[in-house]
């Protein structure tokens, strides 16, 4: 792979300030945010009154952990527009969740918030090894989805080329890539599976493709399948984070030369871990769920936002601004099977260390009886499809699973191709349990 690590001179001042530096923007931008937030938003007034807190009462960061904290469901309460803090005609787009659990979450951009967006956008695909010039292959979805028009704008602001493919239609994925030359994809790690497998069906050589990059987001993914990526095409896997109540990707990024966790641009955004069971603030350095405030949205400004995913803060290395380990899980996608608590990403880990099976899986849960339980569905690869060699994969795996992560549970493996593929997020859990 090719050293792509930005020049100290094209980085953004900031990027590289000290923390004192860094620390007295956010209060002052955090001491605007909480006063617009409050002067406009009638669900921050009350909310802040009813906590007792002032914006005035400010005098330092720490005094943020004194405000309540905001849920998806104050969002979804406050359906369509009530949480925005500027005229709806001074609103230049809005993108909303799917609303699959519920009315959607409604989002707005003024056309500032628009701008530091593609900002840092840009800064993300900068720090992810993307140059000014570069072929961005775009296979996020468009749409009310944050992913592709921000992708799009970020690279456009960089100086890119882009190629606006969305989701879908994977030969096509393919031919673009290899047709255009694209050296940066931007796309869901579980979908870049699916390109891969397809390379593979089109007798392609990944590693002869020109991509250099590929910068992966929206889903939680691990560091075996990073491994997995990067050696199949000779390229950087590098992570995005970013979700539509904060501003959507962007939010932070991994930087190539480093790879050691998302540097989070705190000018923009700051963040909090905390409890999940009690909401106390953690130390740096301690699992929580993480929480964010914005320092610079107009529109829609968002407090102490409960983001259920997570990780831990950890100190910068590539960048002065602090780093956020890769998300382990989320709080509402963790699976309780016989008291265990069970992430996605841990039966990942397990499923991509049988060289015999691909990395496409899927988890059923099911009851039986009084009793939960859990079955793996994978697939053997193309040169280990027969059935012992299926058999000793689904022995292998299922030990795996009980030693490592502490639960017995089925496996299943299928022939090639019999897992569903993404074609965006992917779906690991069908739960097929009573509903309570």
């Amino acid at each position: 792979m090719k050293d792509l690590t930005p020049k100290r001179d094209d980085l953004d001042p900031i990027e590289i300030a000290s923390r004192d530096e860094i620390s007295a923007l956010q209060l002052k931008r955090l001491k605007w945010s909480l006063k617009h937030a409050y002067d406009n938003v009638p669900f921050y007034r009350q909310s802040f009154d009813t906590a007792g807190v002032h914006p005035d009462d400010v005098t330092s960061l720490a005094d943020l952990a004194r405000f309540p904290f905001t849920m998806k469901q104050d969002l979804r309460n406050n359906y369509p527009f009530g949480m925005f803090a500027v005229p709806r005609d001074q609103v230049s787009r809005i993108h909303a969740s799917s609303g699959t659990t519920g009315k959607p979450t409604v989002v707005g951009y003024t056309k500032n918030d628009l701008d530091v967006w593609a900002n840092v956008m840009a800064r993300t695909m900068r720090a992810a090894g993307t140059r000014p010039g570069d072929v961005v292959h775009v296979a996020y979805g468009y749409g009310l989805f944050t992913g592709g028009l921000g992708a799009h704008y970020g690279a456009e602001r960089l100086g890119c080329t882009v190629v606006p493919v969305s989701g879908g239609m994977t030969p096509r994925q393919v031919t673009l890539i290899e047709d255009f030359g694209a050296t940066t994809i931007m796309v869901t790690p579980s979908y870049m599976l699916s390109i891969l497998d397809e390379y593979r069906a089109q007798g392609r050589d990944p590693r002869e493709s020109s991509l250099e990059v590929g910068i992966f987001g929206a889903e939680p993914w691990t560091n075996a399948m990073r491994a997995e990526i990067e050696q199949a095409f000779d390229m950087h896997a590098v992570d995005l984070f970013g979700l539509s109540e904060i501003m959507g990707p962007g939010v932070a990024s991994e930087c190539v030369e480093t790879k050691d966790g998302l540097h989070i641009w705190e000018d923009h955004f700051y963040p909090e871990i905390i409890n999940p069971e009690t909401g106390e603030l953690v130390e740096d350095g301690e699992m929580g769920e993480l929480v964010f405030t914005s320092l610079s949205k107009e529109a829609f400004p968002i407090i102490r936002y409960r983001t259920r995913d997570l990780t831990r803060l950890l100190p910068g290395t590539a960048r002065s601004m602090r780093r956020m380990e890769k998300i382990t899980g989320r709080t509402d996608d963790m699976i309780i099977l016989r008291g265990v608590n069970v992430f996605p990403t841990q039966i990942e880990e397990q499923v991509l260390k049988i060289a015999t099976l691909s990395p496409h899986f899927q988890i059923r849960l099911e009851r039986k009886g009084r009793m939960d339980a859990m079955t793996i569905l994978c697939e053997a690869m193309a040169e280990s499809a027969g059935g012992d060699e299926r058999g000793a994969a689904a022995r292998d795996l299922a030990h795996h699973i009980k030693q490592m992560v502490g639960v017995s549970v089925t496996v299943d493996v299928a022939k090639p191709g019999g897992v569903a593929r993404s074609q965006g997020k992917a779906v690991r859990i069908i739960d097929e349990r009573p509903k309570k």
